[in-house]
């Protein structure tokens, strides 16, 4: 089957980024012959067929209109099976609803119509996709139903196929390997118990919930690791004047991020907007148990009171309580229930997935 593939080019410590290489990758080790549309940037991947979109230099807005049109232009020149789209562009068959609804995280901050000329644009864009798009892959069922009930998608035209972990480099055996390592860098005594924040837009994602939660618990000596790009300022001023000021670890953006959920004994993620969030998995598969919130789609797969918790992620008692709660289990219960739960997420079982929508594509073809 020829697949065109049409990303932002991506890397491999982003969360959005990560999903897309692994899925690549699994649809050419899997006979696909993949074919990547992408902005200047994008790396060569074996095995995968490369195509450059020229995009302006200017502002977002351009950058996002181009991007649509371009796809477009650039499907109508040549043949495809089927064309799968990562971006909210024009002209495919399948859009990986990858970033849930702009419309959506716009109502989470309070910005219901969106303010400014780019997230006009980018609300004209969703819409006109949703219209007429023949399928849309939500990955997860909290996504699907926010299409549904937002955009009025009809049933039969939206799948939900879940992310991929990647099972090996995420895994429990990584605690004997970095654990050690990992806190002698940050100045953690091996003792101390420490939960990890990780991800990248730190309004979005909750830090201001991990590091209020991180005052309440009872353990003065506890720690908070915080993982990913972001503006520090508001925070950093936030954990002093709640005196934890200390007890914050600045790691910045990193691509060893399996060390981290090795040095950790919990993630905190109190997201206000997740579609889904492949940390839960991530720190699943290492055997690292997850407070999750109730808004994140990958709350769906964290079992609530075995290896994780689900939270409301603006309730940072209630965080700190579902650590608290995480820390009176098992040890070793933990990480293997952990890590049992992660192991159906295979990139196997999302190319699987997805070649079920390609296969209904092909008999709309015929």
């Amino acid at each position: 089957m020829r697949l065109l593939v049409v990303s932002r080019p991506f890397v491999f410590h982003g969360g959005v980024e990560t999903a897309t290489a692994g899925l690549v990758e699994a649809l050419v080790s899997h006979g696909y012959d993949v074919h990547l549309l992408s902005p200047r940037g994008q790396r060569p991947l074996q095995g995968v067929s490369l195509h450059t979109l020229s995009l302006p230099r200017g502002p977002a807005v351009a950058r996002a209109l181009a991007l649509a049109l371009g796809t477009r232009l650039f499907v109508r020149r040549r043949s495809w099976d089927v064309v799968q789209s990562h971006e909210r562009t024009l002209g495919q068959d399948v859009y990986r609803a990858g970033e849930g609804c702009h419309r959506g995280y716009l109502a989470s901050r309070d910005m219901v119509g969106g303010r400014g000329l780019y997230h006009r644009v980018i609300l004209a864009l969703e819409r006109r996709l949703f219209e007429t798009t023949r399928h849309i892959v939500a990955i997860a069922r909290t996504g699907k139903a926010e299409i549904e009930r937002l955009y009025a998608v009809p049933a039969e035209r939206l799948s939900v196929v879940y992310n991929g972990v990647d099972l090996e480099r995420f895994h429990p055996r990584n605690r004997d390997l970095h654990r050690g390592s990992a806190r002698a860098e940050t100045g953690i005594p091996p003792s101390a118990w420490a939960a990890l924040f990780i991800g990248s837009g730190f309004e979005r994602k909750g830090l201001r919930s991990a590091i209020e939660a991180l005052a309440t618990l009872g353990d003065r000596e506890a720690r908070l690791l915080v993982v990913g790009r972001g503006e520090t300022g508001p925070y950093r001023a936030l954990a002093e004047r709640l005196g934890v000021g200390e007890r914050l670890r600045w790691l910045g953006a990193r691509a060893d991020a399996e060390r981290w959920y090795a040095a950790a004994d919990a993630v905190v993620l109190p997201s206000r907007y997740e579609p889904f969030g492949n940390v839960h998995l991530e720190a699943l598969a290492s055997g690292t148990p997850v407070v999750a919130s109730r808004l994140a789609g990958g709350a769906e797969v964290v079992p609530d009171g075995r290896c994780g918790a689900i939270v409301d992620p603006r309730d940072s008692r209630a965080i700190a309580g579902a650590l608290e709660q995480i820390r009176s289990l098992d040890q070793g219960d933990v990480i293997a229930s952990a890590r049992r739960v992660a192991e159906p997420f295979t990139y196997a079982a999302q190319v699987a997935g997805f070649t079920r929508v390609y296969r209904e594509r092909l008999a709309w073809k015929a």
